[in-house]
């Protein structure tokens, strides 16, 4: 299955039926009068929040909708029948833009929530209206309203409560892989990961989180290079990240400057994302000596200028995954808590989620303004690499959701 998280589609309401002119015409009754019903109400479209949806694949090749339009009304003042409205379903997370104006129309971020995106048209008046006591034959109608018009940006944006950075092969799959069921692909070279996979974490009895993988960051991401940074979106709905860093790299690189590459590219993607809470992870701690471990935890942390949670893990062998599930289970309960209990949090945090939107609304239309150029033949002058908004994915692969019993 392809997973695709961006589309563009047009979508057009149904015209609204028009007015009948007719006159009631019965064995021995003169002059009956208009009887000319008034046509109905065309179908307007709505897009609805779908649970079982993770991808946006349906809209790829299928991007012209159209709502049913209203039938004209009838004599005897029959009014017509109103058009069917047109419901699409859409992952849970997907967000609505106009792509005239660029404006977000809204955001379906829970199951069920149903948006209107274009109003079907009004129906038109049958004669019957127009009679009075001057005007009693009247033969004046009105057609129905032609049904609204709209082109379409479809984005979505995972919803998950973590959300997983670092570079490829920091054993960011490997680590999804071992507090969850999801079943992510693990293999020696970069870049394994192509498209988020999502897995719930579940700790104890009745409580889970749901956690996000998304493909790795390597320098100059936020250029174009490697899969760019289009899939980091995914991370702007999460309530916590944690940083992947691998102590022992396999091309010898150090760890420090690793961890720096990838804050380097999440600031140049979105400077607000990097206030979200963010953990330390220190990943591939099988490797190194319990002296050595502590050696690269310090370097790291002194070259970062860390003052936050640092945790040292081994994903493959799950030595200390158990634990960091359980403190991000914890920490997420007290965020919930203190978001109830401090009104000035929840407005910060309120204040902050809008200004991670607004910087990678930004951000994706300069990609999107950039590939528009290239493919009009043309180059933005700072455009010195391709990004992947071209690039096609395997259909073997996509978003993994797997609930933990």
């Amino acid at each position: 299955m392809k997973f695709v998280d961006e589309v563009s589609i047009h979508v057009q309401a149904g015209d609204g039926g028009n007015g009948c002119m007719s006159f009631r015409r019965e064995k021995f009754i003169e002059k009956g009068g208009p009887n000319g019903g008034d046509g109905g109400d065309g179908g307007s479209v709505y897009l609805e929040a779908a649970a079982n949806l993770n991808t946006l694949v349906d809209y790829r090749y299928t991007r012209r909708f159209q709502a049913q339009r209203g039938q004209n009304g009838g004599s005897t003042d029959c009014t017509g029948a109103k058009g069917d409205d047109l419901i699409l379903p859409v992952p849970i997370g997907t967000t609505i833009i106009d792509a005239n104006t660029q404006e977000i129309i809204g955001d379906l971020t829970k199951e069920g929530q149903r948006l209107m995106v274009a109003q079907g048209g009004w129906h038109g008046l049958g004669n019957t209206r127009f009679k009075s006591s001057t005007n009693r034959a009247p033969r004046q109608t009105t057609p129905g309203k032609p049904g609204e018009a709209r082109d379409l940006k479809l984005e979505l944006k995972v919803i998950a409560d973590v959300g997983l950075l670092g570079l490829p092969n920091a054993g960011k799959s490997t680590f999804i892989r071992s507090v969850s069921a999801a079943k992510a692909k693990v293999a020696d070279y970069p870049f394994t990961t192509i498209v988020p996979n999502l897995g719930v974490v579940s700790v104890g009895s009745f409580k889970s989180f749901v956690i996000a993988d998304i493909p790795g960051l390597i320098e100059g991401a936020s250029d174009g290079s490697g899969l760019g940074t289009r899939f980091l979106k995914h991370l702007t709905r999460t309530r916590l990240l944690l940083h992947l860093v691998d102590m022992l790299p396999l091309d010898g690189s150090d760890p420090a400057d690793a961890a720096v590459t990838i804050l380097n590219e999440l600031e140049k993607f979105s400077p607000s994302l990097v206030e979200r809470d963010r953990w330390l992870i220190l990943n591939k701690a099988d490797q190194l000596l319990e002296d050595e471990q502590q050696e690269v935890k310090q370097a790291i942390v002194e070259k970062l200028q860390w003052q936050g949670p640092v945790y040292i893990i081994s994903a493959s062998e799950r030595e200390g995954t158990e634990s960091l599930a359980q403190a991000v289970m914890r920490y997420l309960d007290e965020r919930t808590l203190r978001i109830e209990e401090d009104p000035e949090y929840a407005d910060y945090l309120k204040d902050l989620d809008q200004r991670i939107e607004d910087e990678t609304r930004a951000h994706l239309q300069g990609l999107d303004d950039a590939r528009a150029l290239r493919r009009s033949g043309l180059k933005a002058s700072d455009d010195d690499t391709d990004d992947m908004d071209d690039w096609d994915e395997d259909d073997e692969d996509g978003p993994e959701i797997i609930y933990v019993r």
